[in-house]
């Protein structure tokens, strides 16, 4: 009996979780709706683009080169056996663009924003600020998540394709420069496979990832609890929820822009 009242008691402690999740999420949203473009939070949301955005690019970039580094020496033993060498750019840029390049700038952004947000947040929640904020009559949710939410939402689209750009030019150099691969083949193939939307596709995601980020972030650091040891398992957690809801949001939101790309367009197969 102890086994199932532990059971009931943690299963109705993930409900109510959820739940209050989604209230901080809706509160999120309708004051970034009323109050986002207020000369307030223009000013708020400087700080948060630079931190966001300009102090990612360079590990975005780097990690982007690789994975498209990574994936061209991976696939060339599978080309070489097909005799198809040349087709090497199909299949790198497609699988960077489409793929490899946002999911793997979200989960690492994730890391380094989500967890910078969770921690910054959770050191002031350890601290009474956003009591403080309450009790002068301000909205911390308006202070301090609606900024955070609204960098992310426009600047880990910039990210990814900064991280797609960079993982073609890895993917080029390892295929060109180490396998040989011929350079005019290497574009000529993947300009035929790869098309306008698939440039977006990523980028499209990458809105949705942005949001679950900030709003995972920032909730658990709002609700961390006292202490360091708190303050570092609110980061934990929010990491690994953030990896969790990326990829469960890659796999709805690419089924759903499939469906929409294939309503208006004929499924075409290059090979």
């Amino acid at each position: 009996m102890n086994v199932i009242g532990q059971i009931g008691r943690r299963t109705y402690g993930r409900i109510e979780a959820f739940g209050d999740l989604c209230r901080f999420s809706g509160r999120s949203l309708g004051w970034l709706v009323s109050s986002a473009l207020t000369r307030r939070n223009l000013k708020l949301l400087m700080y948060q683009l630079y931190s966001v955005g300009v102090l990612s690019i360079p590990v975005v970039m780097i990690t982007g080169m690789f994975v498209g580094a990574v994936l061209a020496v991976q696939t060339v033993q599978q080309f070489k056996g097909i005799g198809m060498l040349s087709r090497m750019g199909t299949i790198v840029n497609l699988s960077v663009l489409r793929e490899l390049g946002p999911v793997l700038a979200g989960v690492l952004l994730a890391g380094r924003v989500g967890g910078g947000m969770t921690a910054e947040l959770g050191t002031m929640r350890v601290t009474e600020q956003i009591d403080a904020l309450w009790a002068m009559g301000s909205s911390p949710i308006r202070v301090l998540v609606v900024p955070r939410v609204m960098a992310c939402i426009l600047l880990i689209p910039i990210l990814v394709l900064y991280a797609n750009a960079m993982g073609i030019l890895g993917g080029y150099i390892v295929s060109v420069q180490i396998y040989e691969v011929n350079s005019s083949d290497f574009w000529r193939y993947a300009s035929q496979a790869v098309y306008v939307w698939d440039i977006f596709y990523g980028p499209i995601k990458s809105v949705f990832f942005g949001a679950a980020i900030s709003i995972i972030g920032c909730y658990k650091g709002f609700r961390c609890t006292s202490g360091a040891a708190g303050v570092g398992r609110a980061c934990t957690e929010s990491f690994v929820a953030s990896c969790v809801v990326i990829l469960a949001l890659d796999f709805f939101v690419g089924i759903a822009l499939n469906t929409i790309y294939n309503a208006f367009n004929p499924i075409e197969i290059v090979l």
